[in-house]
Parts: C-alpha cells; structure tokens; sequence
C-alpha cells in the first residue's frame, strides 16, 4: 500500500501482456465472463462495480482496489455512494476492511478528473 494507484495499474497491465498471449483462450474467456458479468442488467454496472470494490476491501486486493475504483469513477460514482459502499464492506470485515476502506479513498480521489 501507498503506491499509485494509477501507477499500480498501469503496471499489472503492463506485466500481463505478455501472460495475455501466452494463455489467449483462457485470457479471452475471463475477459468474457468479466465483460458479462459487469454489464448492466437487473443491477446497473456502477452497482457491480460498488460490489466489485467491496469484494476488494474484503480480500485485500491491491491491483482490484485500483481497477475497480478506477471503473467506479469512470461510470460516476460519487463519494457519498462510496462512503455508503465501504461502511458495509467494514462493518463485514471489521479493522482490517477499515485499512483497505482508506487505500479506496485514496484511489477514488487518485482516479478523479483533474
């Protein structure tokens, strides 16, 4: 924790280009299932992504934290949303939820229009 989020980002895309070619089939269905799966449908895409993020705090993902926050600012999300979002994600995860619910604020100003 502490890095850019932006720069965190762009550095796992960047290290799995290469593992992208290499494994394209299984690559391509995961990209599949991730563009299926975060369509809008009965829940909006902003919803998935507030869940997405919360299931980032929960495990402690660093590269998730960024891309789905990253999304959420991108499909304008406001903060108060967010807010609302990571009192969940804390009151289910307890302290440890309470350190990533901050990195996602970090990342969420981070990934703001400048």
């Amino acid at each position: 924790m502490g890095n850019s989020y932006k720069a965190v980002t762009q550095e796992i895309s960047k290290e799995l280009t290469p593992f992208r070619k290499e494994a394209a089939a299984p690559m391509a269905g995961f990209d599949a299932m991730a563009k299926s799966a975060m369509a809008d449908g009965v829940l909006s895409a902003l919803h998935k992504e507030l869940i997405a993020t919360a299931i980032a705090v929960s495990t402690r993902c660093e590269g998730c934290v960024g891309f789905h926050v990253r999304g959420l600012v991108r499909l304008g999300a406001t903060r108060e949303q967010v807010n609302e979002m990571l009192a969940v994600a804390v009151y289910m995860g307890g302290g440890p939820s309470l350190m990533y619910a901050a990195e996602v604020l970090r990342a969420f100003e981070e990934f703001q229009p400048a």
